[in-house]
């Protein structure tokens, strides 16, 4: 799999932008200069590893957050929320979900 460094700048820009903070915020908070923060929102520069954790540590977010756009804590929240509608379910209600699951997945295996 390919890293999107054009999303990965992207993602930087949409994150900073959330939290309110300028670049120089950014810069301070991750221990890098406001010119790499610049060029990575940019696309201009590829971060290090070191980099993206540096990052990740300022933002307080996993590697998958930035990287992939994708959220843990995210996921934990849908299931969550699946899990307590399940439970309003009766057992034959459960039973129709499950195989609704079973079709969809099995006619969209890329989700």
């Amino acid at each position: 799999m390919a890293i999107d460094y054009q999303l990965l700048g992207k993602r930087v820009l949409q994150l900073r932008k959330e939290k309110g903070w300028s670049q120089e915020r950014l810069a301070e908070k991750s221990g890098i200069s406001i010119n790499y923060v610049s060029n990575i929102e940019n696309c201009y520069s590829i971060p290090s590893l070191e980099t993206l954790m540096k990052l990740c540590d300022a933002f307080q977010i996993t590697p998958n957050d930035l990287l992939l756009g994708v959220s843990q804590e995210n996921k934990s929240y849908l299931n969550r929320d699946i899990a307590e509608l399940l439970e309003q379910c009766s057992a034959q209600e459960k039973k129709y979900i499950y195989k609704i699951i079973k079709v969809f997945l099995s006619e969209h295996p890329e989700v």
